[in-house]
């Protein structure tokens, strides 16, 4: 009879069950575009998330943050976003769009 032992793994630890966390799949790429762009007139977390939210109705936005003290807003998406599509965006949340950063 052989002993097996076990690796300590640490207690309530979400890994130490070996929990796959949304992996993808094996031979499927998922390609992200990240831009940075920058934008004036937020300065608080009520500026962020109201530009976050316009932000993310575009199509194609997969992930959205927006810095307000910074000026930058760093957006991912499944494809290059059209400058005309984020910056109507931004107006619309009330900010003025400047460019990318």
């Amino acid at each position: 009879m052989t002993a097996q032992t076990e690796t300590p793994r640490a207690a309530g630890s979400c890994c130490s069950s070996g929990a796959d966390h949304g992996a993808a799949p094996t031979g499927v790429a998922i390609d992200t575009v990240t831009t940075v762009y920058e934008v004036t007139g937020m300065t608080c977390g009520h500026c962020e998330g109201a530009v976050a939210e316009e932000i993310s109705a575009i199509d194609g936005v997969t992930e959205v943050k927006a810095v307000a003290s910074t000026g930058q807003v760093t957006v991912s998406s499944r494809a290059p976003l059209a400058e005309e599509a984020v910056r109507a965006a931004v107006d619309e949340a009330g900010y003025e769009y400047v460019g990318r950063a």
